[in-house]
């Protein structure tokens, strides 16, 4: 297993904004060392029917990040989101930071480059990134060090990302209360999804975990942080003992429900090209639309 580094002595400063439109939440990592900070996950607002993109909830981030005279090192994207665009190349222009995410970006690139017909102007090798994670990658934020663990299942390019007590988990769990993300997409598999997150709760049963959606279920207030203790003992998917075949067979039945992500066709679009929107041979920006393709 792949020696992933975990300091529970340093307990980074999280800060959280939450998007009710698409329940994303975006956090602003500080080192509590430094003024140095990692951005994770930001939003970049959509009217999707009247084409309009606009940047109020990036917005928000920035100035906080001003107020707080912080430095942005990173800008982390934890997997290719289908239900929201990212502002990360937004944010970079005002404040600067890296922009990095799974090296398995090259296999959702390839898979969704086919689905919508991109020509071999768009790059399939992650290029559209400042840095692609390998398993076990670490990286500094400030004095603080952090690492990279790969949980493919919900899709190919998830990773976690652990900075001293505290652990970011894209869509790899949910509240304990939520369970987990669906494993439906092109390049999910729900035994894969099992299995990382079964990586994920070997951290220690104290370690902080932050989520990147939280839906409110049966009416309680949005959450995003609980434990890994937490998870193992409540979480409704994969605690209790629920085995690897429990969960496959749950996760594959409820999968089969669901409805396609509001904002799959422009997320994809965008956040596989690092937050940026794609343009016509004019240079014109220009979404596609594909009929019977996902």
């Amino acid at each position: 297993m792949t020696d992933y580094l975990v300091n529970m002595e340093v307990t980074p400063e999280v800060k959280a904004f939450f998007d009710p439109a698409t329940n994303t939440i975006s956090y602003v990592v500080k080192d509590p060392a430094s003024d140095a900070v990692a951005i994770i996950d930001s939003v970049m607002d959509i009217e999707y029917a009247a084409g309009r993109i606009t940047y109020e909830n990036a917005d928000e981030i920035i100035a906080y990040v001003q107020d707080n005279n912080l430095k942005v090192e990173w800008l982390i994207e934890t997997h290719v989101h289908a239900d929201h665009l990212s502002a990360a190349p937004y944010i970079q222009s005002k404040l600067g930071g890296k922009i990095g995410i799974g090296e398995n970006i090259k296999v959702v690139q390839d898979t969704f480059g086919k689905v919508f017909n991109e020509g071999t102007e768009f790059q399939r090798d992650g290029s559209q990134f400042d840095k692609l994670f390998k398993d076990g990658d670490r990286y500094q934020i400030g004095e603080m060090t952090a690492s990279a663990m790969h949980t493919p299942g919900h899709t190919p390019a998830c990773m976690v990302h652990v900075m001293g007590n505290v652990a970011f988990v894209g869509d790899t769990l949910f509240m304990p209360d939520s369970g987990s993300a669906r494993a439906d997409f092109p390049g999910g598999d729900a035994g894969v999804l099992y299995d990382s997150i079964q990586r994920v709760l070997t951290l220690p049963e104290e370690m902080r975990l932050f989520m990147c959606h939280d839906y409110g279920p049966n009416g309680r207030d949005i959450k995003w942080e609980t434990t890994v203790g937490a998870e193992k003992q409540h979480n409704i998917h994969v605690g209790h003992g629920h085995t690897r075949a429990d969960f496959i067979r749950f996760r594959t039945e409820r999968d089969a429900q669901l409805a396609v992500p509001t904002l799959i066709i422009p997320s994809l679009q965008v956040n596989m090209r690092a937050g940026e929107v794609p343009k016509d041979k004019d240079g014109v920006p220009m979404l596609k639309v594909p009929l019977n393709a996902l």
